[in-house]
């Protein structure tokens, strides 16, 4: 298995799995719109995306978009997307992608990363927590749809 931070040439591959991903969150397919997603992220550098390939096939990917804390004055990557098929699961790829995250922050000298999944993901849930993540237990999160 390879992971590495993912180019132009892994548009399509990534765009597969980017619809795969919004298809488990009960978004209706749209591959033409989840490639073009991809390539304006990518084109604009507002995300970085890391992908996990083995044999030829892309199994995995993370997306990380900037964002910064004013209280430190750093930069913090929010890991917006962690998706692995479903048959590839348990073979490591979404742990070695969040670790693919982690050395990112630290080579762009962030203040860390940040994450949020449903309430009922159970196994992303072990995943983050098994991997150090802690959950935020301090603050509350509020959302305004415009």
């Amino acid at each position: 298995m390879e992971i590495y931070q993912a180019t132009q040439e892994d548009i399509n591959g990534v765009a597969n799995l980017f619809n795969s991903y919004r298809v488990f969150y009960k978004q209706a397919s749209n591959i033409q719109a989840a490639e073009d997603f991809v390539r304006e992220r990518m084109e604009k550098k507002e995300s970085v995306i890391f992908t996990a390939v083995e044999n030829g096939e892309y199994i995995g990917f993370t997306q990380l978009y900037p964002a910064f804390s004013s209280v430190s004055m750093k930069r913090i990557w929010i890991l917006n997307d962690l998706f692995v098929t479903a048959e590839s699961r348990n073979k490591g790829a979404g742990r070695q992608l969040l670790h693919a995250a982690k050395q990112f922050a630290k080579e762009t000298d962030a203040k860390g990363l940040k994450l949020q999944t449903a309430v009922d993901n159970i196994p992303a849930q072990h995943l983050y927590e098994s991997d150090g993540w802690i959950k935020d237990e301090q603050f509350f999160y509020y959302e305004l749809n415009v």
